[in-house]
């Protein structure tokens, strides 16, 4: 085990994390819009109201008021069924607790001086946030990095007793005292970002692939590009939350042509998006299709606006004003199309083509990928068809991280 992973502690992670501002679930759709664009994980945990104003609240009570993590899948999801579209201001209006799909094991309450170790373990068995104390007073020795750091753990290593790790993570330490407490939230990209920069204590896997680190997951969702987009939504992946849209191949494999996930929604214009979701294939959905082949009407509701029914939408008239509709008007199409080509697809497609690597691209490229397009996971292809063999998210990098394999192998030059 790399020892970076054992003597550093989750408060070493917390530097320059905001404060956590608790989003309710009476809260409406278009506030979660507007709380996920301005939000830096592309989801919000969402929160019940405190029962009592001015109680002490314990940790226990704390996670039981977490009801889970809205992300824009599951907004786009919903503002496509038949009503949120015929009514979308109704929908817009409509309690984020109607939207969300409530799991409260995706949050852990943990102390800072919690090891990183044990908090991937918790990580890799679901937790995707983990809610960490800021109003703490350090005693005795704080140096940070230090094996001292967080002695008691490090004695009961050297003595071979492991009976502390995951069941006492919520007890609060005996070096610290927590006054009036605030709280930030640590993301499973957090994590990933201090690993990265911790490559050479973490070696030889970072520069060990995929393949060999068995960090590839084969069980990813899927949609053919032929069948309508909304199908997608039928049952929302839990991890990553992305479908892989898809074209057969001669040799009855399947090319991967792009996706239908949060982390591609978060940024776009969710009206839009879920007009194209509800109307469209899949295959138009992640291409794009241009007007002049696509006859559907939809509201004239501009990108990152939000819908409100003004003058300047209905002509003052009491009726939406239509135009033709082209589903780059989503807002992640930033593309040049094809004139000859028979569905419109894009020569340059920009945010919309999904992101892919190869079985034998190295643990620390697959990383590096994720994180400078801020995405959640990364799609395995091979060969020259780009044929879609697996996926690869947090939950994976954080189990080959941990998990030494037998024999690693280096790609060669």
């Amino acid at each position: 085990m790399a020892s970076v992973l054992i003597y550093h502690v989750v408060g070493d992670l917390t530097v320059a994390k905001p404060e956590l501002v608790e989003f309710l679930e009476t809260e409406t759709v278009e506030s979660a819009i507007k709380a996920i664009g301005e939000s830096t994980e592309g989801g919000i945990p969402v929160w019940r109201r405190k029962s009592q104003m001015g109680m002490i609240e314990n940790s226990e009570m704390r996670l039981q008021r977490f009801v889970g993590i809205l992300n824009p899948l599951d907004i786009v999801a919903f503002l496509s069924k038949d009503w949120c579209l015929q009514d979308q201001e109704k929908a817009m209006k409509t309690p984020v607790s109607e939207v969300i799909v409530p799991n409260n094991f995706l949050l852990k309450e943990v102390d800072p001086a919690t090891r990183l170790i044990d908090a991937l373990e918790m990580m890799k068995q679901g937790v995707k946030r983990l809610l960490v104390p800021k109003s703490v007073v350090w005693k005795g020795v704080s140096k940070k990095f230090s094996i001292l750091y967080n002695g008691k753990w490090l004695r009961n290593i050297e003595t071979g007793n492991s009976t502390n790790s995951l069941s006492n993570l919520n007890r609060p330490s005996s070096s610290t005292t927590i006054s009036k407490t605030k709280y930030c939230c640590l993301s499973r990209e957090d994590v990933v970002r201090f690993l990265i920069g911790c490559l050479g204590a973490l070696a030889p896997i970072p520069l060990s692939s995929i393949s060999s680190l068995g960090a590839i997951n084969s069980h990813y969702s899927s949609i053919e590009a032929s069948l309508p987009a909304v199908e997608a939504t039928k049952k929302l992946p839990y991890d990553p939350s992305a479908v892989a849209v898809v074209e057969p191949t001669s040799d009855n494999q399947h090319k991967i042509i792009g996706e239908i996930s949060a982390c591609k929604l978060w940024k776009c214009d969710y009206l839009a998006a879920a007009y194209a979701l509800a109307n469209l294939s899949a295959g138009q959905f992640v291409m794009g299709v241009e007007d002049n082949v696509t006859p559907r009407s939809v509201p004239d509701i501009g990108a990152n606006s939000t819908f409100k029914g003004d003058n300047s939408s209905n002509n003052g008239s009491g009726a939406v004003r239509l135009r033709r509709f082209s589903s780059r008007s989503i807002g992640f199409f930033g593309s040049a199309v094809s004139p000859n080509s028979g569905h419109s697809r894009s020569m340059y497609r920009g945010r919309s083509a999904p992101l892919t690597c190869r079985s034998t691209s190295s643990l620390a490229a697959v990383m590096a990928q994720m994180l400078s397009h801020r995405a959640t996971h990364v799609w395995v292809t091979e060969g020259e068809d780009d044929v879609l063999v697996g996926v690869v998210g947090y939950g994976e990098i954080l189990h080959a991280v941990t998990n030494r394999p037998a024999s690693s192998t280096v790609p060669s030059n």
